[in-house]
């Protein structure tokens, strides 16, 4: 998940999004804290030149913030999951939990109160908010909708209620991952396209994932023009994206080009095309991530890599840029290293529990 080592490069460019002084204090914080010093600019910038093919351990060596004992609970990050409802409980904790194993030291998930218990049996380092609201379980409570239909009325005031209980904590988070086992009921959607109008409101990061790719895919203008947000689409996702958007089929032939634009007609948020090469383009450059990974494509991989994304100070390049880049370096060499262990029995969790070890090999915490 995002964890935002501040964006004021990206915040210039969002004139139409002011953060309050809660949130610009908090950000220039974090920039004296956590950015890497202005000495690793060099690294950066070698590490995104003008080949197409990133240098993934670079990148992350030099955005991945030093130990620090002075550092207080909450200066490494502080991130939240928007998703989880009673028929996807994994997806979140996965996101959530790699965050924590990347080095966050807070990572919250808000979802429907079905969600809530399961996710909360997982582990014990989660916060879990049990605030989001399906169709069904209004109808439960409510005889009036059972036999009449949800009121325009009602369904704002329960509307109201779950945007408030996010609009409590969003001034604390450093991102946001929206999507991961949301699900597709229509009125969670239309809750979560109000939670992402707020985190826009107060310049909060996002990446938008699994079924929030389905909402974002319907409803473009919840992103677009808005350089913090990061929208990491897998092959499906993706067609529906370009279909969507540039009203073409996909052109494998000319992959670069094509995410290039589909970035650039959305305004330039950052998109990361998962696939055997990762593709990454905020509408100006395209950076690709081919390390090789793992042949085994266990379900849930997409959900390490958006709680994964580290998005960090950069007066030259583009944060979010990095943090993709970041990411996808990370994941595919923890999937290998899972693989020697595992094979063909390696699940998502045994990918979780080598990205410490991974992260490491590539910047010792000593």
């Amino acid at each position: 998940m995002l964890v935002k080592h501040c964006v004021i490069s990206a915040l210039t460019r969002s004139t139409s999004h002011s953060p309050s002084s809660t949130v610009l204090r908090r950000q220039q914080f974090l920039v004296r804290t956590l950015c890497a010093s202005r000495t690793h600019l060099p690294k950066l910038i070698k590490a995104m030149s003008s080949t197409s093919e990133a240098d993934a351990e670079s990148v992350l060596r030099t955005v991945t913030p030093t130990l620090d004992p002075k550092r207080h609970k909450g200066q490494a990050g502080k991130i939240a999951v928007i998703g989880g409802c009673r028929e996807y409980t994994g997806a979140p904790y996965f996101a959530a939990i790699s965050a924590l194993r990347i080095g966050a030291d807070l990572s919250h998930v808000f979802c429907t109160k079905d969600a809530a218990p399961v996710i909360k049996s997982y582990s014990p380092e989660l916060i879990v908010h049990p605030v989001l609201e399906e169709s069904y379980n209004i109808s439960l409570h409510n005889l009036y909708v059972l036999l009449s239909g949800f009121s325009e009325e009602e369904k704002r005031k329960v509307q109201d209620k779950v945007i408030g209980e996010v609009d409590k904590w969003m001034e604390r988070f450093d991102c946001l991952v929206i999507g991961p086992g949301l699900g597709r009921d229509p009125f969670l959607l239309e809750c979560v396209s109000k939670i992402m109008l707020l985190a826009k409101k107060f310049n909060v990061p996002f990446v938008v994932d699994g079924d929030g790719l389905f909402l974002v895919t319907d409803s473009i203008d919840l992103v677009r023009s808005y350089p913090l947000a990061v929208l990491t689409p897998n092959v499906n996702e993706y067609k529906r994206l370009v279909q969507k958007v540039l009203n073409c089929e996909v052109d494998e032939g000319n992959a670069g080009d094509q995410l290039r634009s589909l970035a650039k007609q959305i305004g330039g948020v950052t998109i990361l095309r998962k696939g055997k090469t990762d593709l990454i383009s905020n509408g100006e450059i395209v950076k690709s991530v081919s390390v090789y990974g793992s042949p085994r494509r266990c379900g849930g991989q997409g959900d390490i890599l958006s709680g994964g994304v580290f998005e960090t100070f950069s007066p030259s390049e583009s944060p979010a840029i990095l943090g993709c880049i970041a990411a996808s370096g990370l994941l595919r060499k923890a999937a290998a290293l899972a693989f020697t262990k595992h094979k063909r029995s390696t699940l998502t969790s045994d990918i979780i529990e080598c990205l410490g070890e991974s992260l490491e090999d590539i910047c010792p915490a000593s």
